[in-house]
């Protein structure tokens, strides 16, 4: 590896411009230095012819230069010589328009054999050691970890029928349920109270909190399920995922003209760290629902299940 020092030439002088800038400002230097020589000879000699006895009469008075001459032969003799030496390396140094010409074409021509003919030419080639580039590895996926919490566990009953069936039971045993099946996938899981302290500030992959709608007969058409996700977090491909495996695997119906409130704004939602995704699902209703939640539950085990996969795979 090379680094090219490239310095300008200018088409109006017969030597390089850093060679012909450094010339100069060393010839000023000594003009400098030079004219201060002569100024400090000429004030000493006036000051020596000045300064005559008071009273005194000088006759016949030779000439004020031939007197400093002749008193100062060897200083006059060291500055003519001097002077003459600077103008003899002066011109000396300074190379005529053809020489300038020959070399630069020559280190042209030898500079875009060993470069790219567009980049800048330089006559001084410096080698420079070559550095190792180090490459980072690429850093490793935090583990998956997924939360699920079991509606009203810790708090409350929640929904409960006339036979004392109560929405705790139900979603405790779907979470403990999915939380097997998951953890068989190797992901880590948080099984939480509905109110869990672990809640404040809660960072995971995903947050799932599981939910069972009324108990009462509605009417007919009171069977499905119905998904809300965190406004607080991207959670849109968490909520597909899970949408589309639970039909796949139930077949129930979707609601989402039914999304309530309470749900939109759970409150699991503002305690979680932001960076999480969760949403909160009613996996169906107690009345109509009730033989698949309770009886037969493997098939909503696995929706859940299926649908939180999905979302890992698009988040890996």
């Amino acid at each position: 590896m090379h680094v090219a020092y490239r310095p300008f030439y200018d088409e109006t002088h017969t030597a390089p411009n850093g060679l012909l800038l450094i010339s100069l400002s060393n010839n000023a230097i000594e003009w400098v230095l030079f004219a201060n020589c002569v100024w400090c000879f000429v004030r000493y000699n006036i000051d020596i012819m000045t300064s005559r006895p008071s009273g005194s009469r000088i006759k016949n008075e030779t000439p004020f230069i031939l007197k400093v001459l002749r008193r100062n032969v060897s200083i006059v003799a060291f500055l003519v010589v001097a002077m003459s030496g600077m103008i003899a390396v002066y011109w000396y140094f300074n190379p005529n328009p053809a020489s300038v010409e020959a070399v630069t074409g020559a280190v042209a021509a030898e500079s875009r054999d060993f470069f790219d003919p567009d980049a800048p030419l330089a006559p001084i080639l410096k080698p420079v050691k070559p550095v190792p580039v180090t490459q980072r590895t690429q850093q490793s996926p935090p583990p998956l970890r997924i939360g699920l919490i079991a509606g009203h566990r810790g708090n409350d009953s929640g929904t409960e029928c006339e036979d004392g069936l109560t929405e705790v039971e139900i979603t405790s045993d779907l979470v403990e349920k999915l939380a097997t099946v998951l953890r068989e996938s190797g992901i880590r899981i948080d099984s939480l109270d509905e109110f869990d302290p672990r809640l404040n500030n809660y960072f995971a992959t995903a947050l799932m909190s599981i939910h069972v709608d009324s108990c009462d007969y509605v009417n007919d058409l009171a069977t499905g399920f119905k998904i809300s996700g965190s406004p607080y977090t991207d959670s849109s491909q968490f909520s597909i995922c899970v949408q589309q495996a639970y039909v796949e695997a139930t077949n129930l119906p979707y609601h989402p003209n039914s999304i309530t409130p309470h749900m939109a704004d759970y409150h699991a939602f503002r305690e979680i760290s932001p960076g999480t995704p969760a949403l909160i699902i009613e996996v169906g209703f107690l009345h109509l629902d009730r033989d698949r939640l309770v009886n037969d539950s493997e098939d909503v085990v696995n929706g859940l299940a299926d649908g939180i996969l999905c979302y890992l795979e698009e988040v890996r």
